[in-house]
């Protein structure tokens, strides 16, 4: 089954960490895809570019607006996903768990609907 991680962190504190410190956990998020990668269980993984990037739009009563930035100001923002094979919660769950963002932010686990096995 998949299930997706959104991953959850305050850009302006990753934006304090030392270069060291930088390169020390994104080596951590190479590592951990490599290792799901080797065990089959990543489908798709990507950082995103820094929330100031996004756009978001909304239609109601038939206009469109459109607006800089997220939907929502919150203190930790969207960063990027792992889109991860799991054979059931508990094992997305412990593939979350190993997220080095757990440490610093938040990590959603949601399992992906699978369209193709419903109109089965």
């Amino acid at each position: 089954m998949k299930y997706i991680c959104l991953i959850y962190d305050a850009e302006q504190e990753l934006a304090r960490m030392t270069p060291a410190e930088h390169a020390a956990f994104m080596g951590e998020y190479m590592a951990l895809s490599d290792d799901l990668a080797s065990r089959g269980q990543l489908a798709a993984g990507e950082e995103l570019q820094p929330v100031s990037t996004a756009t978001t739009l909304r239609e109601r009563n038939g206009r469109l607006a459109m607006t800089d930035g997220p939907f929502a100001e919150t203190r930790e923002q969207l960063g990027g996903f792992f889109l991860i094979e799991a054979r059931d919660l508990n094992d997305a769950l412990a593939i979350a768990a190993r997220i080095p963002s757990v440490r610093t932010g938040t990590v959603e686990v949601r399992p992906v609907v699978d369209h193709a096995a419903a109109a089965r």
